[in-house]
């Protein structure tokens, strides 16, 4: 299962966004290139611990039926729910989304398992750093697959 800890994996990813262009088109969603690309910068920093967001309680209902989703080899849903803290409607300059995306996927690698947050995701709860790990290399790839990259 790819992973964010991984060289070689990390390689790819920012290969694939640095293929991203202002006028990247989406294939599925409501979000702009910039405006995906400062959603995964949220997601980041959520797994690094920077930003640290309430448990929603339909996340404690739910989520023991939907966890293994996050970590498990199926790719995400197009058009998956997106949580409010997740959400990006206003405008963002493109070059500084695209830096900083590059950047935070850089420093949760960099960091390494040992550095991962250890508080619980909003709606999954408690996961592991392999599990931050897989699901955040899930989602980046879902959004990039999103604008062809």
């Amino acid at each position: 299962m790819n992973n964010l800890y991984e060289k070689n994996t990390v390689d790819t990813i920012l290969k694939r966004i640095d293929s991203l262009a202002p006028n990247s088109l989406r294939q599925w969603g409501k979000m702009e290139v910039a405006q995906m690309m400062s959603h995964c910068i949220v997601a980041l920093e959520t797994a690094t611990g920077q930003r640290k967001l309430p448990r929603m309680f339909i996340g404690r209902i739910l989520s023991p039926f939907f966890k293994s989703k996050f970590y498990n080899e199926q790719p995400f849903d197009k058009n998956s729910p997106t949580g409010k803290d997740f959400i990006i409607t206003d405008q963002r300059d493109f070059e500084k989304e695209k830096e900083s995306l590059k950047n935070i996927v850089q420093q949760f690698a960099t960091a390494g398992p040992e550095k991962c947050t250890t508080h619980p995701h909003s709606f999954f709860g408690n996961l592991t750093s392999e599990q931050w790990s897989i699901g955040m290399h899930k989602h980046l790839d879902h959004h990039l697959r999103q604008f062809g990259a």
